[in-house]
C-alpha cells in the first residue's frame, strides 16, 4: 500500500468464496437406473417406478444455477475495497445495467459491502475530528452523503427488478405445472382414445415431448408431480400393449442414446476443470432422466457403468475442495505471518528519510508477496485482510507525518546555511589569511552540523557556499604560492644582514652606534617573512647579536631597557606574534603602573609619618630612594605604552 499511497493498492479480498464453492458436491446417485422395464406377461413394460424418483432425486439437488438452464454471466472480477464510493456506485449502475438481474446478487452484496465498509470509517473519522474539535459525541449529526442516496436508489432498483424476476420466475413455474398436469391429463386421456395403435404411440411420443420441453416448476411439487406422470405413465403402457418389435425399436434408440451419456460422462474424467466437469455431469443426468427406459437385460449394467463415471468425478470433485480448504488453511498461516512482519516494521523507530525508505521497501515486498497468496478461508478471510492493511496503513501515516515534520525541519536548515553563504561570501576578499581561514574552518563545521535541505534547493545551495570558500581559498593559494618564492628572498637577506651585524665593530661615539643599531633593526623589520622553518632561528640570531650590542653601548639603563622592549615587540611583529602579545604585554605594563603609583602614595605617606621622628633619618631616604626608582620606572612604563600605541 502504495503511499504512496498504501502506497501500494492489494488484491480484493472478497471476491472468492470457496465454502459456497464446496456446497455443490453432490450426494452419490444410489438408486439404480431409472427408466429400465421390468418383464410382465405384457408385451411392453413400464419405467419401474422407483427409478422416475431417482431422477426426480437428483433435480431437487440441482443448483439453482443449473434449474435456470442459462448461461454463467462472467463479470470482471476487481477489488471492491480498493475502489472509492463513487466508483463503486457507477460499478453498481453499469452491473444493473448490463446484466441479468438473477446474476448479480453476489455482485451486489459485494458493493454494498464495501461502499458501507468506507462509509462508516468515514463517519467514525468525521465523529472523533468532532470530539476532539470539544463538541459533545451526542451533538453530533453526519452529514448528508449523496453517494449514499445514489447507492441506496440503486439497491432500491436491484431489489423492485429481483421481486419482479422472482415474481415471474415463480409464475412461470405455476404455468408450467399447469401445463405438465396438463401432459397428464393428455396421458389419461390416450386410455381412452378411439385411435389406432401407432396414432396413440404417436400422440404418447409427442406428449412426452412436450413433458420434457416445459420448464422447472415449483420445488416442493417436483417429487408428487413425477409420482403421479409415472403412474399414469405405467397405466398408459399397460393399457396399449405396444407390440414388441416397436418397444424393441424404442428401447434400442434408448440404450444408444444412454450409452452416448455413458462416454460423454467417462470423458470428463479427463476434463482439466474440476468444477466444470462437475456441472457438466449434472447435465448429462437430466439428460438421462429424460430418455427413456432400455432393454431389461442392459439395464443394471448400463446403470452401473454410468453410475461409476459420476462416483468418480464426484470424488474427484470432493478431494479438489477438500485440498482447497488445506490450501486455504495454509494461505491464511502464510498471510499471519506477513501480518506479523508488518506489524513489527510499525515499532521500529526510524530518525532519517533514508531509514523510512527502507522500511518502506520491505513493506511493499511484503504486499507483493501477499498477492502472490490465495485466499484464506471464508471466516476468516476479511479479517487477515483488514489485520495486514491496518498494519500498512499505520505504516504509512506514521511515513507521513515524518515527513511532514522533516519537511519544515528542511526549511529551517535551508534558512541556516543560507546564513552561512552570506557569512562565507563576506569574508572571500578578506587576507588576514589565519583569521579567515579559522572563520571558514568553523562555518563549514558548522555547515556539517546543519541537517539536510529540501532537494530542490540542495545543489543550489552547496554550489553557493562552496564557490564562497574556493573563491577564499584559491585566493589564499595564489598568494602563498608566490610568497614562498618571495619568502626565500627574504631569508637570504635576512641572514646577509645578520652578517653584517655580526660584522659590525663599534666605535667610540656611543650615538652612532646607537644609531647604527636601529638602522639595523629598521632594515630587520622592512624584510618581510621567510619560510616558517628558517623564521625562529634567523630572529634569535639576529635579536641576539643587537642585544649584545645594546649591553655593550653606553648608555644608561633607561634607554637600555627602551631599546631591549622595542627589539622585544619588533620581534612580536615580525612573528606575527603582535595582537595577543602586545595585549599581554599593555595589560602587564597598566598593572605594574597602578602597583607602583599606590606604593609611591603609601612610601609618602610613611615619609610624613616618619620625618616627625629625628631616629628615623635613614628610613626616609630609604623611602626616598624607592620613591625615585618608582617614578623612574613609571616612566619608563609610559614609554614602552606609548611604544606599544605606535605599534597599533
Amino acid at each position: 500500500m502504495e503511499a504512496n499511497d498504501l502506497n501500494k493498492p492489494l488484491e480484493d479480498e472478497n471476491g472468492l468464496n470457496s465454502e459456497n464453492q464446496s456446497e455443490n458436491v453432490p450426494v452419490e446417485n444410489t438408486a439404480s437406473e431409472k427408466e429400465e422395464t421390468k418383464e410382465e406377461k405384457v408385451e411392453v413394460q413400464p419405467e419401474p417406478k422407483d427409478a422416475e424418483k431417482v431422477s426426480a432425486e437428483v433435480a431437487e439437488k440441482d443448483s439453482d444455477e443449473e434449474k435456470d438452464k442459462t448461461e454463467e454471466v462472467e463479470l470482471e472480477p476487481v477489488d471492491h475495497i480498493m475502489l472509492h464510493k463513487d466508483e463503486l456506485v457507477k460499478r453498481l449502475k453499469d452491473v444493473l445495467k448490463n446484466y441479468p438481474v438473477e446474476k448479480i446478487k453476489e455482485e451486489v452484496e459485494a458493493i454494498k459491502g464495501a461502499f458501507y465498509k468506507k462509509h462508516k470509517a468515514e463517519l467514525e473519522d468525521l465523529k472523533r475530528k468532532f470530539v476532539e474539535s470539544g463538541e459533545l459525541e451526542e451533538n453530533f449529526a453526519p452529514p448528508v452523503d449523496s453517494l449514499e442516496i445514489d447507492l441506496k436508489r440503486l439497491l432500491q432498483e436491484f431489489k423492485a427488478r429481483k421481486a419482479e424476476f422472482n415474481r415471474r420466475l415463480e409464475e412461470e413455474r405455476q404455468n408450467n405445472y399447469q401445463a405438465k398436469l396438463d401432459v397428464i391429463e393428455g396421458i389419461k386421456e390416450l386410455i381412452n382414445g378411439q385411435e389406432s395403435l401407432n396414432e396413440t404411440f404417436q400422440a404418447f411420443r409427442d406428449l412426452q415431448q412436450r413433458w420434457r420441453n416445459i420448464g422447472h416448476i415449483p420445488q416442493e411439487k417436483v417429487h408428487d408431480l413425477w409420482e403421479t406422470y409415472n403412474y399414469h405413465i405405467e397405466n398408459f403402457y399397460n393399457y396399449i400393449k405396444i407390440n414388441k418389435e416397436l418397444r424393441d425399436l424404442d428401447l434400442k434408440k434408448n440404450l444408444e442414446a444412454k450409452i452416448g451419456l455413458c462416454e460423454k460422462a467417462e470423458k470428463l474424467l479427463l476434463e482439466p476443470t474440476i468444477v466444470k466437469a462437475f456441472k457438466t455431469l449434472q447435465k448429462y443426468h437430466d439428460q438421462w432422466r429424460e430418455i427413456g427406459p432400455v432393454p431389461h437385460d442392459k439395464k443394471e449394467d448400463l446403470w452401473a457403468r454410468f453410475k461409476e463415471a459420476t462416483s468418480l468425478i464426484n470424488k474427484r470433485h470432493q478431494e479438489y475442495f477438500e485440498g482447497l480448504k488445506d490450501q486455504l488453511q495454509k494461505n491464511l498461516e502464510a498471510k499471519t505471518e506477513l501480518c506479523e512482519k508488518a506489524e513489527a516494521l510499525i515499532h521500529v523507530e526510524l530518525h532519517s528519510p533514508k531509514e523510512w525508505e527502507a522500511k518502506s521497501k520491505q513493506l511493499i515486498e511484503l504486499q507483493s508477496i501477499w498477492k502472490t497468496i490465495g485466499f484464506a478461508p471464508k471466516k476468516d478471510n476479511n479479517k487477515i485482510y483488514e489485520r495486514f492493511r491496518s498494519a500498512c496503513d499505520s505504516f504509512f501515516n506514521a511515513k507521513r507525518e515524518f515527513f511532514k515534520s522533516y519537511k519544515s525541519e528542511q526549511t529551517h536548515n535551508l534558512e541556516l546555511k543560507t546564513e552561512l553563504c552570506l557569512q562565507a561570501e563576506s569574508m572571500k576578499e578578506s587576507t588576514d589569511w589565519k583569521r579567515t581561514t579559522d572563520e571558514y574552518i568553523k562555518i563549514q563545521k558548522r555547515w556539517k552540523e546543519i541537517g539536510p535541505v529540501p532537494r530542490k534547493q540542495s545543489d543550489a545551495i552547496w554550489k553557493r557556499f562552496r564557490s564562497a570558500c574556493d573563491a577564499f581559498f584559491d585566493h589564499k593559494s595564489n598568494f602563498f604560492s608566490h610568497k614562498d618564492e618571495e619568502q626565500e628572498k627574504n631569508l637570504e637577506l635576512k641572514e646577509a644582514l645578520i652578517k653584517e651585524v655580526a660584522a659590525f665593530e663599534a666605535s667610540d661615539n656611543s650615538e652612532e652606534n646607537f644609531n647604527k643599531l636601529q638602522d639595523f633593526q629598521h632594515r630587520w623589520s622592512e624584510i618581510g617573512h621567510v619560510p616558517i622553518k628558517d623564521k625562529d632561528r634567523v630572529n634569535q640570531e639576529f635579536r641576539g647579536l643587537i642585544n649584545q650590542y645594546f649591553d655593550n653601548l653606553n648608555l644608561d639603563e633607561y634607554h637600555k631597557n627602551v631599546e631591549k622592549f622595542r627589539n622585544k615587540i619588533e620581534n612580536y611583529k615580525t612573528n606575527n606574534l603582535s595582537g595577543d602579545r602586545l595585549t599581554q604585554e599593555r595589560n602587564k605594563i597598566i598593572n605594574k603602573l597602578k602597583q607602583l603609583e599606590n606604593d609611591i602614595t603609601v612610601w609618602e605617606n610613611n615619609i610624613g609619618f616618619f620625618a616627625k621622628s629625628k631616629k628615623s633619618e635613614a628610613l626616609v631616604r630609604d623611602f626616598k630612594h624607592k620613591i625615585e626608582t618608582g617614578r623612574r620606572n613609571i616612566k619608563l612604563l609610559n614609554k614602552k605604552l606609548d611604544m606599544l600605541e605606535d605599534m597599533d
